[in-house]
């Protein structure tokens, strides 16, 4: 008798799960206390009620990456149809806020990307072509952090709801801030000076923003349970899955960092994410803060404004721009 594989009978071709392309896709999931798995070809979570099991789809070929939080579980077959749909996984911790892989004063996530050998190879043979010049590598960074600021100009000076709170880059001390800041780069000599000035603009925009909110007292504290630095955390990890989902789509592996250090692991990921953290989780953290929004209300409006101001086509075009780029100084 010939034997069926009961989990493929229904799946969808792996070349379907991937129709919709990563930079375009709408869904961010995080999941607690819940199982994930595989029923008729489609990727499922279960949750318990008192009275009855209840299941909710998950539309996977929509989805850049899935964030799996306290209590939950998930199955070989429903891991195997989210690597077909090239969606990253990522255990963390509760509330969304990872906890694990910790080390001192820093926390990481630990994402399972899926394998693939069919990814794109011109981006990584690109971003490998100058990688090793150092000169080269310092250039990308700037490159990069200049497109920082210049993402924060667009959505600062078009939302007309983060204007109500004062978030607008056309304000003369915004304005001038961002000026500053971004005339400095191009006369920082090497990465350490750069990763400093950067640490300076964002301390500053916390600085406006608590102002602009009435958050008094608001010192960034990774650890902090207060709401502002518990939306930070929460909002900065969204970003760090779009990153990660960027660098993977690219085939450009995670450690081949130009700002965050050659030996931190996931580096990448964190160069990526800053090209949109302070445009968007920044102001969101403290307006949600003061507004007493809830957790699951936050990440909704993070979502959201990460579709609306189209947060993964920035990635992948400033990503792209680099790996392909051969008009170096």
């Amino acid at each position: 008798m010939k034997k069926t594989n009961p989990y493929t009978e229904n799946s969808l071709a792996s070349s379907d799960l991937k129709t919709i392309l990563h930079s375009k896709r709408a869904n961010i999931y995080y999941l607690q206390y819940c199982r994930i798995l595989q029923k008729d070809g489609r990727v499922l979570y279960l949750t318990e009620d008192d009275k009855a099991n209840l299941y909710f789809n998950i539309p996977i070929a929509n989805t850049t990456c899935l964030l799996l939080g306290t209590g939950t579980s998930i199955t070989q077959a429903a891991m195997r149809l989210l690597s077909q749909a090239g969606v990253l996984v990522g255990f963390c911790g509760g509330g969304g806020t990872p906890l694990f892989m910790g080390a001192e004063k820093e926390i990481f996530i630990e994402w399972l990307a899926p394998q693939s050998e069919y990814r794109p190879t011109e981006y990584i043979q690109g971003w490998m072509s100058w990688w090793f010049d150092d000169d080269k590598r310092l250039q990308a960074a700037k490159i990069m952090q200049s497109a920082r600021i210049e993402f924060l100009r667009r959505v600062w000076s078009r939302d007309k709801d983060f204007k109500q709170f004062g978030f607008d880059s056309n304000d003369q001390h915004i304005a001038s801030l961002l000026d500053e800041h971004k005339s400095k780069i191009l006369l920082q000599d090497n990465t350490m000076h750069l990763l400093q000035l950067e640490a300076r603009l964002t301390k500053a925009l916390y600085k406006v923003a608590a102002q602009n909110t009435n958050y008094s007292g608001f010192t960034r504290d990774h650890e902090g349970i207060d709401k502002a630095n518990s939306f930070l955390n929460h909002g900065n990890y969204l970003a760090y899955g779009l990153g990660a989902t960027t660098a993977w789509v690219l085939g450009i592996p995670h450690g081949f960092a130009v700002m965050h250090g050659k030996t931190r692991r996931g580096a990448l990921v964190f160069d990526i994410a800053d090209i949109i953290k302070d445009a968007i989780v920044l102001p969101l953290s403290f307006i949600c803060a003061s507004e007493n929004l809830s957790e699951q209300e936050f990440r909704q409006e993070c979502l959201n404004y990460f579709t609306q101001y189209k947060a993964l086509d920035e990635m992948f075009d400033v990503v792209k721009g680099l790996a392909l780029k051969t008009d170096w100084i």
